[in-house]
């Protein structure tokens, strides 16, 4: 009798479970992290669902960036579109633009009584994601910063001091010089150009990459990164392709391979390629700041963030945005954003993310990983350095991507390079504004 009400009381448990299980409101989340960070993704989403019962977070890998903001507006137009979506940074501008698509995250958290205040997140962070009145439109997640990754193998070889990055510019031609006496095939590639070394380039130096605040003024935004510093910078790295104290390798992060096989003793990228460089490369490695132009600026100001956010698409019922709420409470917390940034080199995006890292011992154990943080935080930031809005950037990296190459295989100077990618930047600038007036 006892087994038999053990079994019933199994029985009616299990049925229980189920319909619990059934019972979970499911929400899809679109994401564009693949390999480690996907893992990872999936990791937060089974954390959430597990410290609850009535919401199940449903993450999708739905390709790179592009793919998954593409696939996004075209669900959303056939309505069937997922709560969530992972944007990166260069489609800010479309998404605000968006008109009815997007429900923003500061009206979601208010809307459904999730605690949120905007004062937790890093300034850089905030900043960058908010409308002109301040208001929070999308939920931070992953955001970076460019650094410089370098061999510390390769430097004491090169009777380098293996705890000093170069500082500058004139620094990383003299390190790369001797690095290649040492044997080395290249100085220092880079993954990203534009964002590394246009976009932060700029930001770094305080000179404006387009006016109206970068694009934050409005949309009768036009581009001027084609001025005297960044030219400057373009063409010395067009001089340093030729004899390989830099080396291209690609327009996203393909460059890392030249990095990790210790091809190039120098990698420049973002703070989130920590993951790939810890798990791929055999030496021992160290993380230092951008390096900036003396004769530019004295003292470099503030680098800008890249990664994404998530947005929250409109077109859902009422029940399912309070699940979308909790869960980025949940995502938001000191604990999940720590180890995702400790996990990822993604940076911190709360203060409390921040001070729980530090406390942890995690900077002591693993030097140079809050290098992205102070250089983000390194000054208040200024019109130039607050970050990028402008309508079609997706495609105008491309556009900066396909000049910049020109300059590498010395087709073109440095200067009529940027000029065109300026004019047909602005062509697409004039669309995106006649198309959202």
């Amino acid at each position: 009798m006892i087994r038999k009400h053990i079994i019933a009381a199994a029985a009616i448990g299990g049925m229980l479970t189920a319909s619990q299980a059934l019972a979970a409101i499911e929400v899809q989340w679109w994401h564009a992290m693949g390999g480690k960070l996907g893992e990872k993704v999936n990791e937060i989403a089974a954390g959430f669902n597990a410290s609850q019962s009535e919401y199940k977070i449903v993450p999708v890998y739905k390709g790179n960036y592009t793919e998954t903001m593409t696939a996004a507006i075209a669900a959303f137009r056939a309505r069937k579109q997922p709560h969530i979506v992972q944007v990166f940074e260069v489609g800010t501008a479309t998404m605000m633009a968006a008109k009815g698509a997007i429900y923003p995250v500061y009206k979601l958290m208010k809307d459904a009584g999730e605690p949120f205040n905007p004062k937790d997140y890093l300034q850089a962070v905030v900043g960058y994601y908010t409308d002109t009145d301040g208001n929070m439109l999308s939920m931070p997640f992953n955001s970076s910063t460019p650094v410089l990754f370098y061999n510390k193998d390769a430097f004491k070889k090169a009777g380098l001091d293996p705890n000093k990055a170069p500082n500058t510019w004139p620094e990383v031609e003299s390190y790369a010089k001797k690095l290649q006496k040492a044997g080395y095939a290249c100085g220092f590639t880079t993954g990203w150009q534009s964002w590394v070394q246009l976009e932060n380039y700029s930001a770094w130096h305080n000179v404006p990459f387009g006016t109206k605040a970068n694009g934050f003024g409005g949309l009768d935004t036009e581009f001027v990164f084609n001025g005297p510093a960044q030219v400057k910078h373009i063409a010395a790295m067009g001089e340093w392709q030729k004899s390989k104290i830099f080396d291209y390798g690609g327009r996203r992060s393909s460059s890392a391979s030249k990095f990790y096989t210790e091809e190039c003793a120098m990698y420049m990228n973002s703070s989130a390629a920590y993951a790939g460089v810890r798990a791929n490369v055999k030496f021992d490695f160290g993380v230092g700041r951008l390096p900036y132009w003396p004769d530019v600026t004295k003292e470099p100001q503030n680098s800008i963030i890249g990664g994404a956010t998530l947005w929250v698409l409109n077109g859902k019922k009422p029940e399912e945005y309070k699940g979308v709420a909790k869960f980025f409470s949940y995502l938001s917390s000191p604990a999940v954003q720590a180890d995702w940034h400790q996990f990822t080199g993604y940076l911190p995006i709360t203060y409390a993310a921040y001070e729980l890292t530090r406390k942890q011992g995690f900077y002591d154990k693993n030097p140079g990983t809050d290098v992205a943080i102070k250089q983000i935080t390194n000054k208040p930031p200024t019109e130039n350095s607050k970050g990028l809005r402008f309508g079609n950037f997706v495609q105008v990296r491309d556009i900066i991507n396909e000049e910049l190459e020109a300059v590498w295989s010395g087709k073109k100077s440095a200067k009529a390079a940027l000029d065109s990618a300026v004019a047909r930047g602005n062509k697409l600038l004039r669309k995106f504004e006649k198309a959202n007036r």
